[in-house]
């Protein structure tokens, strides 16, 4: 297997994380060496300093890419798990990491609302926060994305099977 960094975007409650905590506990399995990185986790160590404002999640995304690049230049494969909803902040991704694979973690944000474990889809429909994007704005898609990975539709561990065919056959 060529090194990687598996880039998982998808709107909130989604799957990301879920599906980047099982492929990353399969491969480890394997004696593949890798890393998840979770968007979440580097607002929450960052504190107040990584709002919600784009600004803010360009930084979640920057300090993403940098921990993968370190990551990945010392022999570790990464599993990134991130909205990575802006445009700009996709160009980042693209633009400065090798080894990239692009995994579009695609559900039915009527589904994400169903699921909702935060609790961030019932806060925006009673107006209480204006920033989740599915909700308050349209979680776009990104262009031609590596793999496809429909979690409202397909078992994890089918969809682990097709990530990994797909980094082990590129």
């Amino acid at each position: 297997m060529k090194p990687f960094v598996l880039w998982l975007m998808g709107p909130t409650s989604g799957g990301k994380t879920t599906l980047a905590e099982h492929f990353v506990a399969r491969w480890r399995n394997a004696n593949v060496p890798v890393i998840h990185y979770d968007g979440d986790e580097v607002r929450d160590f960052f504190g107040s300093a990584h709002g919600f404002k784009p600004e803010d999640r360009m930084r979640v995304v920057d300090t993403l890419i940098h921990l993968s690049q370190k990551a990945n230049a010392a022999g570790l494969n990464v599993v990134v798990s991130a909205l990575t909803a802006n445009p700009e902040a996709r160009q980042q991704v693209y633009s400065k990491l090798d080894n990239l694979v692009v995994g579009y973690v695609h559900c039915p944000i009527e589904v994400c609302a169903e699921r909702d474990p935060k609790g961030l889809y019932a806060q925006a429909k009673a107006g209480e926060i204006e920033t989740l994007i599915g909700w308050n704005t349209p979680y776009e898609p990104p262009q031609n994305p590596d793999v496809v990975l429909p979690t409202d539709s397909t078992e994890i561990e089918d969809l682990f099977d097709v990530a990994d065919n797909i980094l082990r056959t590129r």
